[in-house]
């Protein structure tokens, strides 16, 4: 399809999208491990194929968030996990108790 406004596109890209609700208490710490040049997103950037993360908080719930990872394909994500595992599971711990509840909504590509 022509694009002639030169608007992004996410065709082929895999993505994930995840839900958070956080307490107002760790709101501040959350949106800094999570924002996109936070810990996560620095972690991600080490690997092939990342194509960036998103952070966004509900306007009407303000402890409800959600991010939005961008890969150039599934495969990408995958090396990520095979290269990186030790460290994302690091971290992943690290952050452990920020949220409340987490839950993956959405995992794959157009």
């Amino acid at each position: 399809m022509d694009n002639p406004a030169g608007l992004w596109s996410n065709a082929g890209v895999f993505v994930r999208v995840w839900e958070y609700q956080v307490p107002d208490d760790r709101i501040e710490a959350f949106a800094a491990a999570y924002a996109a040049d936070g810990a996560w997103g620095e972690l991600f950037g080490r690997a092939v194929g990342f194509m960036g993360t998103e952070l966004y908080r509900d306007a009407a719930w303000p402890g409800r968030f959600l991010t939005i990872d961008r890969w150039q394909d599934e495969q990408d994500w995958r090396s990520f996990l095979d290269a990186f595992g030790a460290a994302y599971e690091s971290l992943d711990a690290q952050f452990e108790g920020l949220a409340a509840a987490e839950r993956s909504l959405f995992e794959g590509s157009s």
